[in-house]
């Protein structure tokens, strides 16, 4: 799953930013990141949280992009932050539904988390880096009782 979900994101850096990029396993520890995730569930039960992650400068580009904005407030980038996990996750839905390869699912609402270190256990992680700035995406299985 996290395939369509890293597929998704490089879909975001090549089609809405324009940029190149890299990627690498794992998560930048302590660094300051503005985290949202959004609840996924699969046909057959399993749910998943999914976390976007990224650090200042690369939400900044994000509302630079959508609003035209060269300094946007704390407010504008958790907005930012919500609406790249939406477009992000909405995108590895429809990967999904097109590969036979990987389960289609549900998804849920994005929730803006926190400002922070992404100090969330994870099952799987990917950061892709433009330019020095950074979007991590993570995702869990969560517990379904």
């Amino acid at each position: 799953m996290l395939d369509t979900i890293e597929q998704a994101a490089e879909n975001f850096c090549i089609h809405q930013i324009h940029e190149a990029h890299t990627i690498k396993d794992g998560i930048t520890e302590n660094k300051k990141t503005l985290i949202a995730y959004i609840d996924i569930n699969t046909l057959e039960g399993q749910k998943y949280r999914v976390y976007i992650a990224s650090d200042e400068k690369f939400m900044q580009k994000v509302a630079k992009l959508f609003l035209e904005e060269d300094e946007s407030d704390e407010e504008t980038l958790k907005d930012m932050t919500l609406e790249t996990a939406n477009l992000i996750i909405g995108n590895a839905k429809v990967i999904a539904q097109e590969s036979q390869n990987d389960n289609t699912y549900t998804i849920g609402t994005p929730i803006f988390e926190k400002i922070g270190s992404f100090d969330f256990q994870v099952d799987n992680s990917k950061t892709i880096i433009l330019d020095n700035n950074e979007l991590t995406v993570a995702i869990k299985e969560l517990d379904v009782k």
